[in-house]
């Protein structure tokens, strides 16, 4: 039977070559389309399920509130203490706990210096937690000694080449301290699905040591750097355990200042180890994560490009319909009942998305090294290591051919013979309207596409345009080392000397980062000093911080040199924390007593709100002082027109300064820009999809025009022998397609407009839905339609009467 299937799709491909290959070519994009976004959804599903005992990890998180429960600040990591305590507290419960800190280091070997910024010291438990194999050295003693360092092959090959690394040793930089490390270990690279990659993991004794000993790093409950992870026992319900945690906190933190009880104003929450990297997205993360969000609208697209691919057979198997009436009528003259026909055509489908799944393959193969690139994946099309694939890749097969010939095949197999023989048998009106409602379904889909993209890009545009308030433009960032601070004043002095260098500051922090400090806060408010209970983020900074970056004052000053109390007593806020305070404006705040992490002063200032963050996050209430010391970064404002001289002047200033680190900066422009990754992918996907939607689009309205004009060849026939012009029957055939086209757009506006509206709000700033993207993709789609339509149109109207009349 399937040979005798396989018989007739041959002969069908020798007398048809050109439909035959026009419909496998649809197909065969719509399966590389979904086999390419299977890939990617199936690496972003599998993070860090490759750990053994990966459904018992969970990592712990801390959150903090404002006064009315609402969460100010919530950080993938934790105080150091947590770890140890949660161990003993709940032995029984939690069968492991290990921490992890992530430091940028400087390796010098003998020729090179290189930053590394996957450093990570561990806990020796964090072997038996996650699933990392040791190739040389021993995973329960590598991190117990001291100058314990386990480096991963890649990195053992980068600095020991062919030589054997164990027990050799590596000089450590971090900001001015330096120590030496000893290789115990060589492990495997982490998986690239893993929601962090460690490079190197260190024995944690260097960070005890700086914390001055085991016990202070047990006391403090404020330095929340560390990632810590539980394995539990098996059985536990980690919710179960997670209920646990406000007494837990309560024994263990002092007391929060509105109440006895510490639980009320901060929380600590369980992360399923699989789960991080689609659904954790808070204030701190190891590295950037993904969104499940981002999942679901790939899937989806995935799923509507095969399902164009699916209508576009269907238009194309039908439209054909007319030349293969006789070969039905026969059949069932001669005895083959309709699920026989049925069968047949089928078989046929199936065997034309086996020859789909081929071309599919081959495209896929050639795109796959650019769409790994582009999505950032390590994927590939393996079946020795995934024979998976191969079962899915079957499915598809069959799923598309069920899909695309079912209505081919019912259609096809209903015609009567009686009439298709006197040649008398017309198309029902049932299955007119089904065949525009799947026209209208696919330029619907395209619609939606090509809106999707066009909005997307008005955001992007938005957010890299918006005014911040303040100048991200031309400015330069470096490390701030302590050679650099304890001589800032010297080294500022001669920095501005140098043409195109034209102002300067350090900062804890600089715009285009995330505002993760906070303390106590107290403000005079009505004349009574008032504990304020909404975070208030510190900015730690140098006098000339405002001008650097531009930044205006709403009210009072900036910071002034002349004055020796701006050193110790000044404070300068934003309007959004004059605003949490209670303040009515900002000159109200001018001369306020202001109380922050033990420093006691005065506001000398109000700046006027700017973006320290990125627009997904709101602009939050902000305190700017002078420290003594906690300055991280120093900002160069750098005159454009000599910007290339001024670089290679801070270059030969830092070798000459600091020669064992490397020069490496940054700028706040490129940061923010960064920041928007992820939409500038999802318009690049968008993009490209809605190209190949609009692609099959095309094609299936190309075959729907094919059999129209073969329906009404007779009619055009007589219409220009009753005087009609070429341009009086391309109308005629092309405005009932255009209204297709008009109906799909009707259907997919709301669709649209909801859908990217649910999207923007993901950002705390973001346009309103435009109406422009909405009218180019309603015109884009109809002047498809009419370039398609007309192609045959032209062709039925430039046909000579005679010719048609010949027609059976």
């Amino acid at each position: 039977m399937f040979l005798n299937y396989l018989k007739i799709f041959v002969r069908n491909l020798r007398k048809n070559p050109s439909f035959i290959l026009i419909n496998v070519f649809g197909l065969s994009v719509g399966m590389a389309s979904s086999i390419l976004i299977f890939l990617f959804v199936q690496h972003e599903l599998s993070y860090d399920a490759y750990h053994e005992h990966s459904d018992r990890i969970y990592r712990v998180s801390r959150a903090w509130y404002n006064q009315d429960g609402e969460t100010s600040l919530h950080l993938g990591h934790a105080a150091p203490p947590f770890g140890p305590l949660l161990k003993s507290d709940f032995d029984g419960q939690v069968e492991e706990a290990a921490r992890l800190l992530n430091s940028k280091v400087v390796i010098k070997d003998e020729e090179n210096i290189f930053e590394e910024r996957r450093f990570f010291f561990a806990d020796p438990e964090i072997f038996k937690i996650f699933s990392w194999n040791l190739k040389k050295g021993n995973e329960s003693s590598a991190l117990t000694f001291p100058d314990g360092l386990v480096l991963s092959e890649t990195m053992a090959s980068k600095y020991f080449g062919e030589g054997d690394p164990m027990g050799q040793t590596l000089t450590l930089m971090i900001g001015s301290f330096s120590f030496e490390m000893i290789v115990r270990g060589i492990m495997e690279d982490v998986p690239d699905n893993s929601h962090f990659k460690a490079d190197f993991l260190a024995s944690m004794e260097p960070v005890i040591n700086f914390y001055g000993g085991y016990e202070e790093m047990m006391k403090n409950f404020g330095n929340n750097s560390f990632g810590t992870y539980l394995k539990l026992a098996e059985g536990v319900d980690y919710k179960d355990l997670e209920a646990q945690f406000p007494d837990f906190l309560d024994r263990h933190l002092p007391s929060d200042s509105r109440s006895s009880k510490a639980s009320l104003g901060t929380s600590l929450f369980l992360w399923p180890l699989k789960s991080i990297h689609l659904h954790s997205n808070l204030d701190s993360e190891a590295e950037p994560n993904s969104s499940i969000e981002y999942v679901y609208i790939y899937s989806a697209i995935a799923l509507f490009i095969l399902l164009i691919a699916c209508i576009n057979f269907m238009n194309l198997a039908t439209a054909r319909s007319a030349k293969r009436a006789m070969e039905v009528g026969m059949r069932k003259v001669l005895g083959a009942d309709r699920q026989l026909l049925i069968r047949q055509f089928m078989g046929e489908t199936v065997y034309m998305s086996i020859l789909a799944m081929v071309l599919a393959l081959v495209m896929v193969w050639i795109v796959l090294p650019y769409f790994s690139n582009f999505t950032g994946k390590e994927l590939s099309i393996n079946f020795f290591s995934h024979p998976e694939y191969m079962v899915g890749f079957l499915i598809l097969v069959l799923t598309v051919g069920l899909i695309a010939g079912s209505y081919p095949s019912l259609f096809l197999s209903g015609f009567q013979p009686v009439s298709v023989l006197k040649g008398t048998y017309k198309i029902g009106t049932v299955h007119e309207k089904f065949r525009s409602i799947l026209v209208v379904s696919q330029f619907a889909i395209s619609i939606v596409l090509i809106v999707a993209v066009l909005v997307v890009l008005r955001q992007l545009d938005f957010m890299k345009t918006k005014d911040l308030g303040f100048e991200k433009d031309e400015i330069v960032v470096l490390p701030a080392y302590k050679e650099f601070t304890d001589n800032y004043e010297m080294l500022r002095e001669r920095l501005l000397k140098q043409r195109g260098i034209k102002e300067l500051a350090l900062g804890s922090r600089i715009p285009s980062g995330r505002l993760l400090d906070s303390q106590g806060t107290q403000a005079e408010v009505n004349g009574t000093l008032t504990t304020i209970d909404i975070r208030v983020a510190d900015i730690h900074v140098s006098h000339s911080f405002m001008a650097t970056f531009g930044i205006q004052t709403a009210a009072g000053r900036d910071f002034d040199y002349q004055l020796a109390s701006d050193s110790t007593q000044a404070f300068i806020l934003n309007e959004s924390a004059v605003r949490a305070i209670g303040w009515k404006d900002p000159q109200e705040a001018i001369d306020k007593q202001f109380l922050y992490g033990g420093r006691r002063g005065y506001v000398v200032g109000v700046a006027k709100d700017f973006h320290f963050e990125s627009l997904h996050q709101p602009i939050s209430p902000m305190v700017f002082m002078i420290p003594d010391d906690r300055f991280n970064e120093v900002a160069i404002k750098i005159d454009p027109g000599f910007k290339d001289e001024a670089i290679a002047f801070l270059k030969e200033e830092w070798l000459a300064m600091k020669a064992d680190f490397p020069f490496n900066y940054y700028t706040v422009a490129d940061r923010f820009d960064q920041q928007y990754e992820a939409e500038q992918k999802i318009a690049a996907v968008f993009g490209n999809f809605a190209g190949l939607a609009i692609l099959i689009s095309a094609l299936g309205l190309f075959g729907l025009a094919t059999y129209s004009t073969e329906q009404r060849i007779k009619e055009i026939g007589i219409r220009k022998v009753m005087g009609a012009s070429i341009w009086n029957v391309v109308s005629l055939l092309a405005q009932d397609f255009l209204k297709l086209v008009l109906i799909g757009f009707v259907v997919a506006t709301p669709i649209a407009w909801y859908g990217m509206n649910q999207w923007l709000e993901n950002f705390a700033y973001s346009i309103p839905v435009p109406w422009m993207p909405f009218l180019i993709a309603g015109i884009s789609a109809a002047l498809v339609a009419a370039l398609t339509v007309s192609s045959q149109s032209i062709k039925a109207a430039m046909t000579n009467p005679v010719e048609t009349f010949k027609v059976n």
